[in-house]
């Protein structure tokens, strides 16, 4: 529970966010056309925007998920990774988007995206919900982006803070008072 004062200040409309997954999942049907991809979402903050890309898009797909941890219950990552649960299904010869909430600072996706190359698939594509570049410590390639925010520690549509938010239906930059 947060115990200190804070306000959320609006970032994304429901709205905003709706308009722009449509407009990926269209974007992927023609892209990805031919394919069954595996959309691979990262828990938890990834799930909100996973469900509503997957229900956006025409063509088949496989859903899997796995758990990776950078932030605990702090507002800045640790850089120290951890995988709790690991995808289930078979990637070899398969094409495989990575459904991300957030790409900040890079050291986690890049550490999944090394760790599901090692599985063989076909084509590995990442898409970000929000990406953060003036964060980033390392390079990473997005191939799908729904939003560039330039600053701030965001909640709602599956972003959090210490587990709280996530069902929030727009993003917001969450301020503590002083």
């Amino acid at each position: 529970m947060i115990t200190q004062e804070h306000t959320i200040e609006p970032v994304l409309t429901p709205e905003q966010i709706q308009e722009r997954v449509a407009a990926l999942a269209s974007q992927l049907d023609q892209e990805l056309k031919g394919a069954e991809p595996i959309l691979l979402g990262v828990l938890n903050g990834a799930f909100v925007f996973l469900s509503d890309l997957a229900r956006k898009m025409s063509l088949p797909v496989q859903v899997d998920f796995c758990r990776l941890a950078s932030y605990g219950t702090s507002t800045e990552s640790c850089g120290q990774i951890t995988l709790s649960k690991d995808c289930e299904l078979d990637l070899r010869g398969r094409v495989v988007l990575v459904v991300e909430d957030i790409v900040d600072t890079g050291l986690t996706v890049n550490w999944l995206l090394r760790h599901l190359r090692a599985r063989g698939p076909k084509k590995l594509k990442l898409c970000s919900f929000i990406d953060k570049p003036e964060r980033r410590e390392t390079q990473v390639d997005l191939d799908y982006v729904g939003f560039t925010v330039p600053r701030g520690f965001l909640v709602g549509y599956g972003l959090d803070y210490n587990q709280q938010y996530r069902n929030l239906p727009g993003v917001g930059e969450l301020k503590f008072c002083s």
